[in-house]
Order: structure tokens, then C-alpha cells, then sequence
């Protein structure tokens, strides 16, 4: 079997970079800006939600959202971007249109309402913006290129953190209200109701503003060629956005002469035995190992607030007030964001087409595994007064390279997202980055349903007692070191597709002699 390429497909894998790449990284991105500020901001307002909707005037304690709650609140929006990945749909945010009031079970549930949509239409999304990215892009630079698509996920956590901390920050300086301690009835003022809405309402303005330009995009000439195979119509789209040597009209039919005879053995379903053959291994790889990591990916994101309590870097909820605990966890997070989550994605895309993905993802389990033990292991002396600084910076470190955050993000975090829309066919790419995603996202279902009740299963008296919450933390992170390196050992399931075109990657373009 040899190789052909169309004239098109040739010129895109060796076009220059261009304007036009950097606005499809930001018009693509967006939909990631816009999946992690949503996923993850409301994990800086779980607690308030708590305060506001759970606080009993009996108790001693300021109100808490009941475990099966907080589970629903954070991982609904997961269930819908599972539903939204499979059937592929689009959906807008109408989170922040709950009902007012102290009816608890009501605003909860419109609450997961909305935000179960909202995860529909993210999870639309991600194949789409995948698979756009990695037929605009050249060979050289795709890699850097779809990882930076992703890169706009660690700008939208960012963004959450910023916006909760202004937020909080101006209702705290409006609305002053007395400590839990000193006044229980007014530990939370009725004006924190709105710092919520607002935080949850900003998701919607970068998808707002962008969607005029995602309908302006022309359709990817790989697709056009290969799928629809209308060479002269790929050629049009290419020349209105790219400088590709390719001038359409005076050498259409020199391209169309280009064309491919097609093995017929090529024209295999996604079920088909041929693509098991050629795909099934690395459809596993890419599948697994992207559930591996989306089950301690967003079980730590969800519980990172409870371990910042743990160890003293939030102080203790009944001495402070309800606002000022929004800002003290938004604080936590965008500091850890700013210091490892963010500087994670952006290794990624300056070094991926250097090292390639496989080395990188290998290496981000591997050491996710071992910061995962190394703070497990000794969890009972890490949250020890004197050494509870020794355990920010591990948590940091663990963060840093993508899932406790650098080694998730300069690691699987990023390259389960990135492979996926390389090594298979174009008629069945975006399907298959989306089974790999949808995968993934039932991975973060299991990591905020299953693991957000481990890290609750703790030793009352020591609770009672002031203690942090160790047990059940401390067994969570063992297990999460255990998945991590897991999914070190599927990653050799993984093909590299580092420097190669995406048709010579996936033999589509393959002819008989």
C-alpha cells in the first residue's frame, strides 16, 4: 500500500502559522474557558450554598449542603457533559435563573436542572473543538496548537477564581456582617444570595460572545476533501482563511487530479472488525486512560477546599462569615491555579511536539502517582500544625504537573484530550474523540459522586473534636495514587503521532498499487 495525499491536505500540513490559527485557538477555546470556569466555580460556592440553604438557627454550626446534595450540585453538570459528548448537541447556561427564596430542595433542584444542560451543550463541544483545531493545523505545530485550544480550560479556572474573589470582596466590604460566632442569625447576610448568581451568570458571556464567529467558520478542509469529497469546495474554504499555495480557481483541476483511489477495505464502520483491527487497542488506550484520569482530576478539584481546611490554609467556618469564606477558598484556588494548574498547560504546548505525547503523559502519571503517595502516605504528619506548609507544597508540586495540577496538565490532563483528535480517521474522528471524552467525563462522575463521599467518611469524635477530616481524605488520596498508576500502564496503549499527518497517522489516505 502507498501513500497519497490531496494537494489541500499537503499545503495545511505545511502552511505557515498564521493569524488565522491563533483566532481558531481562541474561538475554539472558548468552549473550554467557558467548561472549566462553569465546572469548577462552583466549587468555590458549594459552601455558601450550604450556609444559605441548610442553616438550621438550632444548631451551632453554620448550615452545610447534605452529602447526596453537594454530590448532585457538583457533579450533575458532569452527567449532562456525558449525555451532550454522545449525542453531540449544543446548550446554553441557565444556571443563575433559580428561584429565590429559603426553599432548599427547590433551588437545588432547578439548580441541577440548568447545570445538567449546561454540561450538555460543554460537552457538544469537545469533540468539535478538538477535531477543528487538528485539521487546521499543520503537522509541525498541531500538537501545540490543540493543546493550547485546551490551555483556555486553566484561563477559565482562573477566570473563576478571579471573578468569585471581586465579587465576595465587594459584597464583604457592602455588607459587613458579625462572625457565626457572635451573631449566629447574621453570620450570612440575605445580600450573599446574589454572589452566587453573579459568579455562576459570568459563564455565560464568553460563549455569548463568540458564537458569532463559531457560525462563521468554514467547514475543515479535511473533512470537505476526505468525507464529502468536494476537493474544489475545500480549496475555497482554505483560501478565504489561510494563505495556503493554493490558488483555487486557476489549479482546481490540477487537484482534483490529485485525488484518491480508495481501497474499498478503507471504507470500514466504527464497528466494523477492520476498524477493531487497525483502532480498537488505540481507542482502548485513549478511553482508559482518559477515565483513569478524569476520576482523580475532578475528585480533587472538588475536594480541594475541604483539604485547604485540613490544613489550616482556610480558617475554621464558624469564624467567619459566609462571604468571607467565598473569598478565602477563591483565594486558595487561584492561588494554587496561578501557580500549577495554569503554568501546567502551557509546558504542555510549548513542549509536546518536542518530547511528544506519549513521553508526556507517561511522565505526568507516573509523577502523579508518586506526589499522590508521597502525600498519602504520611497524610497523619503532614496536617500536623508544624508541617502543614510541607504539605501545601506537595499538594502544590502534585498539582503542578497535571491532576494535583502541573502533572495533570503538563501531563494526561492535556494529552487524553490532544490524541484522540489525531490518530483516527477523519469520518470517524470527531466519534471517536468523543467516546474517548465521554469516557472520561464518566471517570469524573465516579471522582465527584464516589470520591466526594470517601472524603466524607471520617472519625466523628476526632471531627467533633476539631480534627480535620483524615480518613477519609487520606484513603482517597491512596486510591487516587493507585489509579494514577494505572493509567501509567494503559498509556503504552497509546500511539505517538508526534510529526506525522493526521491521514498518514490514521491510513486513510493508503491506495492500492
Amino acid at each position: 500500500m502507498a501513500e497519497q495525499q490531496l494537494g489541500v491536505l499537503k499545503a495545511l500540513d505545511v502552511a505557515k502559522t498564521q493569524l488565522y490559527h491563533f483566532t481558531a485557538i481562541v474561538i475554539a477555546g472558548m468552549g473550554f474557558f467557558t467548561d472549566a470556569y462553569d465546572l469548577f466555580c462552583v466549587s468555590l460556592v458549594t459552601k455558601l450554598l450550604g450556609r444559605l440553604y441548610y442553616f438550621n438557627p438550632l444548631s451551632e454550626k453554620p448550615g452545610s449542603l447534605p452529602p447526596h446534595v453537594a454530590a448532585a450540585v457538583n457533579g450533575v453538570a458532569l452527567c449532562g457533559t456525558l449525555a451532550g459528548l454522545l449525542l453531540v448537541s449544543y446548550s446554553s447556561d441557565g444556571s443563575v435563573t433559580n428561584s429565590e427564596g429559603k426553599k432548599s430542595k427547590g433551588v437545588m433542584t432547578t439548580l441541577c436542572f440548568f447545570r445538567f444542560w449546561l454540561g450538555f451543550g460543554i460537552g457538544g463541544d469537545y469533540p468539535l473543538s478538538a477535531t477543528i483545531m487538528s485539521e487546521y493545523a499543520n503537522k509541525k505545530t498541531r500538537g501545540a496548537f490543540i493543546a493550547a485550544v485546551f490551555a483556555m480550560q486553566g484561563v477559565g479556572i482562573l477566570a473563576g477564581g478571579f471573578v468569585a474573589l471581586a465579587v465576595s470582596s465587594i459584597f464583604d466590604k457592602k455588607f459587613p456582617a458579625p462572625t457565626y460566632a457572635v451573631n449566629r442569625a447574621l453570620s450570612t447576610p440575605p445580600q450573599a444570595d446574589y454572589i452566587w448568581r453573579i459568579i455562576v451568570m459570568f459563564g455565560a458571556l464568553p460563549a455569548a460572545l463568540t458564537y458569532y464567529w463559531r457560525m462563521k467558520m468554514p467547514e475543515t478542509a479535511r473533512y470537505t476533501a476526505l468525507v464529502a469529497k468536494n476537493i474544489k469546495q475545500a480549496t475555497q474554504d482554505m483560501s478565504k482563511v489561510l494563505q495556503v499555495e493554493l490558488e483555487m480557481e486557476e489549479r482546481a483541476e490540477n487537484i482534483i487530479t490529485d485525488n484518491i483511489i480508495t481501497d474499498p477495505r478503507l471504507n470500514y464502520g466504527l464497528f466494523s472488525k477492520e476498524f477493531a483491527k487497525r483502532h480498537g487497542l488505540p481507542l482502548l488506550g485513549c478511553t482508559s486512560t482518559w477515565f483513569l484520569l478524569d476520576i482523580a482530576f475532578y475528585s480533587q478539584n472538588l475536594f480541594q477546599k475541604d483539604i485547604f481546611s485540613a490544613i489550616g490554609w482556610i480558617p475554621k467556618a464558624a469564624t467567619m462569615n459566609g462571604i468571607h469564606e467565598v473569598f478565602m477558598i477563591a483565594r486558595a484556588q487561584t492561588l494554587i491555579a496561578l501557580c500549577s494548574t495554569v503554568p501546567g498547560y502551557w509546558f504542555t504546548v510549548a513542549f509536546i511536539d518536542i518530547m511528544g505525547r506519549f513521553a508526556i503523559q507517561l511522565m505526568g502519571f507516573f509523577m502523579m502517582t508518586v506526589f499522590m503517595f508521597a502525600i498519602a502516605f504520611p497524610y497523619d504528619h503532614w496536617i500536623k500544625p508544624d508541617n502543614r506548609i510541607g504539605f501545601v507544597v506537595m499538594y502544590s508540586l502534585t498539582f503542578f504537573f497535571s491532576l494535583t495540577f502541573f502533572f495533570a496538565n503538563f501531563g494526561p490532563n492535556a494529552t487524553t484530550f490532544i490524541v484522540p483528535a489525531e490518530i483516527f480517521p477523519a469520518r470517524l474522528r470527531s466519534t471517536c474523540h468523543g467516546i474517548s471524552a465521554a469516557t472520561g467525563k464518566a471517570g469524573a462522575i465516579v471522582g465527584a459522586f464516589g470520591f466526594l463521599y470517601a472524603a466524607q467518611s471520617q472519625d466523628k469524635t476526632k471531627t467533633d473534636a476539631g480534627y480535620p477530616p483524615g480518613i477519609g481524605v487520606k484513603n482517597s488520596l491512596i486510591m487516587l495514587g493507585v489509579i494514577n498508576f494505572v493509567g501509567m500502564l494503559f498509556t503504552f496503549l497509546v500511539p505517538e503521532p508526534k510529526g506525522k499527518s493526521l491521514e498518514e497517522r490514521s491510513g486513510e489516505t493508503e491506495v492500492e498499487k
